[in-house]
C-alpha cells in the first residue's frame, strides 16, 4: 500500500525534476530512510504527542543542507497528512524509477567459492549487452555451491549448482550408456 502512495508522489516529482534533480532527491530521500531504522527516530515519528509540525520541523532541518525547495515541500506536504511512514518506500520507488529511466541496475553475485574481478566484470558486461542496460555486480559470499546472480530490479536470476551441473552429467553419461 505504501509503495503505491509514493509511486503517486514520485510520479507528481518527476514531471517538474530532469534525472539530474531526480538523482539528488533520491540520495535525500535514501538518507532519510536510513534514519527510519533507527529506534528512537521512529519513537519520535510515531509518537502521537509530537505534533505534525514538530514532525516536519524535525526533517526538514535533517535535509536543510540539501537546500532543495521540491524536498521540503514534499516533507512539510507528507507531514501534513500524517504519510511520514512512507519515506523509506519512496526511496526505493525514487531509486527504482531512476534504475529504469537510466538502465542502470546492480546486483549482486553469490558463491561459496572466491570469484576473480574479471569474472565478475565479464558477467556484468554479458548481462548488460544481453539486457541493454548497464549492470553493475558485486561479489558476496555465501553458503550457496555454485554461482547465483541476482540483478532484483530487472527480475533477473541465474543460478548454476554444482551439484545440480553433477547430477545432469551422471545423468547425460547413464543415458548414453
Amino acid at each position: 500500500m505504501e509503495e503505491l502512495i509514493a509511486k503517486r508522489y514520485i510520479k507528481a516529482l518527476k514531471k517538474s525534476s530532469d534525472i539530474e534533480k531526480m538523482q539528488k532527491i533520491s540520495s535525500i530521500f535514501s538518507v532519510l530512510a536510513e534514519a527510519f531504522k533507527d529506534e528512537k527516530f521512529i519513537q519520535i515519528i510515531n509518537n502521537p504527542d509530537v505534533s505534525k509540525s514538530q514532525k516536519s520541523e524535525i526533517l526538514l532541518d535533517a535535509v536543510k543542507s540539501a537546500e532543495s525547495e521540491d524536498v521540503d515541500n514534499l516533507i512539510k506536504l507528507l507531514a501534513e497528512h500524517n504519510r511520514i511512514s512512507i519515506i523509506p518506500a519512496m526511496a526505493e520507488v525514487i531509486r527504482k524509477d531512476i534504475a529504469v529511466t537510466t538502465k542502470s541496475y546492480s546486483g549482486v553475485v553469490y558463491s561459496n567459492s572466491d570469484i576473480e574481478a574479471k569474472v565478475i566484470e565479464d558477467l556484468s558486461s554479458g548481462l548488460g549487452s544481453k539486457f541493454d542496460s548497464k549492470i553493475s555486480l558485486k561479489f558476496e559470499k555465501s553458503s550457496f555451491n555454485g554461482i547465483k546472480v541476482d540483478v532484483q530490479d530487472l527480475g533477473v536470476e541465474i543460478s548454476f549448482s554444482k551439484s545440480r551441473i553433477n547430477s545432469q552429467i551422471i545423468e547425460h553419461i547413464a543415458k548414453a550408456i
